[in-house]
């Protein structure tokens, strides 16, 4: 590969480990002009790939999703989907039992929430246990902090620090730039912005990128939600835009490339264990204390997590819900296997009735 090709996807995140998996592909058939490329959005069947020559519409052959690398033959059409090496995926909102990617190859999870008087760390809990399952680093951002005075900033950011707990919190107004060289210094390589409607990640994503890139709307006064402005996925590589006319300096932006979300009203997670258990560390950890290896922290004697409960050294309320997400990620589970049951009882009937005919065909 050519050193200019190198350099131009570099931008996007390219390296030697995804030359050497798009290789065979490139040069699959001795077919000429095959491009690999990044899936920077998805929309109605097309794809819009980030290549060597510019951005692409191409078609793909395959279920793909933003941040994916593929590679693209002369026609326009995705031929290959190199393997990812990580994946925000979350359980789709129609109740079918396979997950829905959000986001590929992801390295940092911003999770946006907004500044308010009555947080939902139950909101949270689950934005963390999503991003903590992908395989990326989950960051907090607290949003909006030019809305508050000392007091009220100090008593959300407890509140959310008790709410992801081995997680950074950070603080930061996109309105006057407070905080925001701290959460640039995290999003490197590939950042995805995730959170619920209203809570600033547009605002964020074009304080970040330096211009106004993604649509921004306002929040409703009756219940502090936002519309949908971003209603899309958008890979937006950092570094390429400009504020009031003039180059941002490369000090005062990331590296790499960001992909904003549309609000996430639900979050419903698929095969989340994993996650769940990093985002409710503290919970795991008590349970390490238990008197018995599969204590089900309910009424087992010796249960430290109880124990813990009873004592106020940890809330209730988080108790509750880590074995709520712990039972909708085992119905969820559970939901799959019946499928995969379900297509295998299928594909028996199917040889069954094959077989049968074979035997009557020989009969006559």
């Amino acid at each position: 590969m050519s050193s200019a090709l190198s350099s131009v996807l570099s931008t996007y995140g390219w390296d030697d480990s995804w030359a050497h998996l798009a290789h065979p592909h490139l040069e699959a058939g001795g077919v000429p002009g095959r491009l690999p490329g990044r899936v920077a959005r998805v929309d109605r069947g097309r794809v819009d790939v980030l290549t060597e020559q510019g951005r692409v519409r191409a078609v793909p052959d395959r279920s793909v999703a933003v941040g994916d690398w593929v590679v693209l033959d002369p026609d326009a059409r995705v031929v290959a989907l190199l393997p990812r090496r990580t994946a925000l995926t979350r359980a789709v909102a129609s109740g079918r039992s396979e997950g829905q990617v959000l986001a590929a190859n992801v390295d940092t999870v911003l999770v946006a929430v907004a500044l308010e008087a009555d947080p939902r760390p139950g909101r949270l809990e689950r934005l963390l246990a999503l991003a903590w399952e992908s395989g990326a680093v989950p960051v907090v951002v607290l949003t909006k902090i030019d809305r508050a005075d000392g007091d009220v900033l100090l008593a959300a950011l407890a509140d959310v620090a008790a709410a992801a707990p081995g997680v950074d919190v950070l603080p930061v107004s996109a309105v006057t730039g407070d905080g925001l060289a701290e959460v640039a210094a995290t999003a490197r390589g590939t950042t995805v912005l995730v959170g619920p409607s209203g809570a600033g990640k547009s605002t964020l994503a074009n304080a970040l990128l330096g211009a106004e890139v993604m649509a921004v709307g306002e929040v409703r006064a009756s219940d502090g939600k936002g519309r949908h402005t971003t209603v899309h996925r958008e890979l937006v590589p950092f570094g390429r835009t400009q504020r009031s006319g003039a180059a941002t300096p490369e000090a005062d932006h990331p590296s790499g490339v960001l992909i904003d979300t549309p609000g996430l009203r639900a979050v419903g997670l698929h095969g989340a264990a994993e996650g769940i258990d990093l985002a409710f560390a503290d919970v795991v950890a008590l349970g390490e204390g238990c008197r018995f290896a599969d204590c089900a922290h309910d009424r087992e004697p010796g249960c430290a997590v109880r124990e813990a409960v009873a004592l106020g050294q940890l809330a209730e309320r988080r108790w509750e819900a880590y074995r709520k997400l712990l039972r909708e990620d085992e119905w969820s589970a559970a939901r799959t296997d019946a499928r995969l049951a379900a297509e295998r009882r299928g594909r028996s009937r199917t040889i069954t009735k094959a077989q049968r005919a074979a035997y009557r065909e020989r009969g006559h």
